[in-house]
C-alpha cells in the first residue's frame, strides 16, 4: 500500500496525540512467564439469561470503550502505567449452556494457576458467569468473600429454569463455595425481587444493603465497614458488579433496567475505595448488552469502573487517600 498516500490498515486511521496514552493501550497479550499487576479474561456467555440478552458481546465492547479514556488521573496527578495482560475470551459452545459454564470454570482455573497477575478483571457475559468465576477463583486464592453490587439477589431456585443468570449466588451457597456470612449484597432495589428470596438471603446470613440503605448510610461508609469485616474472615475479596445496580439513566444497556438505582459517580467512588484494600483481588462486570446500549454509555461506565479499580490500587501503593 506504500504507493498510495495517506492510507493505513483498516481500523487504524484514527487521530493520535503524541502526549496522550489511551487506556486500551494498557492491554497486552499473555506470553509464558509474563507477569503484571492486572489480568483480564472475557466470559462471553449470555444464553442462560432469563431475559433477552446480548451480553456475550460485552467483553469486546468494554475493551473498545477503554479507548475513550486516557491513563492520566488529574485528581491524583499520576498515570496508570501498570499493564493489563489480556488473555482474550473463553470460547463458548453455540448450544451447550451448562457445558459452557463448566468450560468457563475450567478455562479460568487454567489461567489462575499460572499466577500471571495480582488482580483480575472478568468481563461478562450475564451474571451466571460469576458462579464459574468465583468457583475457580476460590480454588487458587483461598476462602473468598464476595461484595455483590446488584439490584437483584440472584438467589433464584434452579428447579424452575436451571442455572440461569438469576441463580449464581444460590448455587455458590448450595455448593459450599462461599458462605452466606461472607456475601454482602449492595444496591438491592424495591420491586425487583421476591419475598421468598429475601427471606432465603436472611436465613443464609447474607448481609443486605438496599438502595434506601445506600442513600442513608452512603456507599463509602458501607464499604469501609464491610471490606474490613470481610478481611478478618477470608483470604481474598471478590467484587461482582452487575451493572443493573445503576439507575436506568446511567446504564441503558442493561437487559433489565429500572429507576431508583445507584448513580455512576457513587459506584465509581465505591470501587475505588474497595480496591484500595489489599485483599480485594478480583472484579467481574456483568449484564451489559451492547446491542441495546445508547452511544455505548453502559460499556463506557464499565471501562471507567476498571480504571477506578486500578487507580485505587495505585493510590494504596503510594499511601494516598
Amino acid at each position: 500500500m506504500s504507493e498510495f498516500r495517506y492510507l493505513k490498515p483498516a481500523g487504524t486511521a484514527f487521530f493520535r496525540d503524541r502526549y496522550t496514552k489511551k487506556a486500551k493501550e494498557l492491554l497486552t497479550e499473555w506470553t509464558i512467564g509474563k507477569r503484571a499487576s492486572f489480568g483480564m479474561v472475557g466470559l462471553p456467555l449470555s444464553k442462560p439469561s432469563i431475559s433477552h440478552s446480548g451480553a456475550a458481546f460485552a467483553p469486546g465492547a468494554i475493551r473498545e470503550a477503554m479507548q475513550s479514556y486516557s491513563v492520566y488521573s488529574g485528581e491524583q496527578t499520576f498515570d496508570l502505567e501498570e499493564g493489563i495482560i489480556d488473555f482474550g475470551d473463553v470460547e463458548m459452545h453455540p448450544t451447550d449452556i451448562i457445558g459452557n459454564q463448566e468450560r468457563l470454570y475450567e478455562g479460568l482455573s487454567d489461567i489462575f494457576q499460572v499466577k500471571a497477575a495480582d488482580n483480575w478483571f472478568l468481563l461478562g457475559g450475564d451474571h451466571s458467569v460469576s458462579y464459574s468465576s468465583i468457583k475457580a477463583f476460590k480454588e487458587h486464592y483461598g476462602k473468598v468473600g464476595v461484595i455483590q453490587f446488584d439490584a437483584h439477589h440472584d438467589l433464584r431456585n434452579t428447579e424452575d429454569g436451571g442455572p440461569t443468570n438469576g441463580t449464581p449466588f444460590r448455587r455458590l451457597l448450595e455448593d459450599n463455595i462461599i458462605s452466606g456470612e461472607d456475601l454482602v449484597q449492595i444496591g438491592i432495589r424495591d420491586f425487583t425481587n421476591a419475598h421468598a428470596y429475601h427471606k432465603y438471603a436472611i436465613e443464609q446470613g447474607i448481609t443486605i444493603y438496599t438502595m434506601k440503605d445506600v442513600r442513608a448510610k452512603s456507599l463509602t461508609n458501607i464499604l469501609t465497614s464491610e471490606v474490613e469485616k470481610l478481611s478478618k474472615s477470608v483470604d481474598s475479596i471478590y467484587l461482582s458488579v452487575d451493572m443493573d445496580v445503576l439507575d436506568q439513566a446511567f446504564a441503558p444497556g442493561c437487559p433489565v433496567i429500572g429507576p431508583g438505582g445507584m448513580d455512576s459517580t457513587t459506584l465509581l467512588e465505591g470501587i475505588n475505595l474497595a480496591a484500595q484494600h489489599d485483599k480485594v483481588k478480583a472484579m467481574d462486570i456483568v449484564e451489559i448488552d451492547p446491542t441495546i446500549d445508547i452511544r455505548n454509555m453502559t460499556s463506557r461506565v464499565a471501562a471507567y469502573v476498571l480504571l477506578e479499580f486500578m487507580k485505587g490500587k495505585k493510590m494504596a501503593s503510594k499511601g494516598l487517600e
